[in-house]
């Protein structure tokens, strides 16, 4: 490619495993994941996009912990959702995950920076749903973020 050259307008560097499915199709684990993350979003303080999400992340022990996004006037200080229950969940103590749902209007799925945050603890289940919906988009991380950067031995 030479400088200059522009990329096709969809662009896709591979194709990603995900699956559609009910919420009532979930295992009971995951299904009170998801509801909990549609819950709490409801606390998103998002005055400026007013874009709430909400993520419950399910830690292998069976605990699970909540967050929501946070935004400041100083665009770069917002906080997702997904990285405030990852906090909650290391700052309790956790450090191996089975699931994360997020709840976002439309289902998205998280972040490039969140996804990294995610992978530093391995892979796990993404579940993604429309905050006001029962339709969740399903995954793994190792999905969404294949190569994700590694730094070297973390013991």
């Amino acid at each position: 490619m030479t400088l200059g050259a522009k990329l096709p307008t969809h662009y896709h560097c591979w194709p990603i495993a995900l699956n559609k499915i009910s919420l009532s199709e979930l295992s009971d684990a995951h299904r009170e994941l998801t509801v909990a993350a549609q819950r709490c979003c409801e606390n998103a303080y998002a005055p400026y996009s007013k874009f709430h999400v909400g993520a419950a992340l399910l830690a292998k022990s069976g605990d699970f912990f909540t967050g929501v996004n946070v935004e400041n006037s100083s665009f770069g200080l917002t906080i997702c959702a997904e990285r405030i229950a990852l906090g909650a969940a290391v700052t309790a103590g956790e450090r191996e995950f089975d699931a994360i749902a997020i709840a976002t209007p439309g289902g998205h799925m998280p972040c490039g920076a969140c996804r990294q945050m995610l992978a530093e603890f391995g892979d796990m289940q993404i579940l993604a749903i429309d905050s006001g919906s029962d339709l969740v988009k399903t995954t793994r991380l190792r999905e969404l973020l294949p190569m994700a950067f590694e730094f070297g031995d973390r013991s």
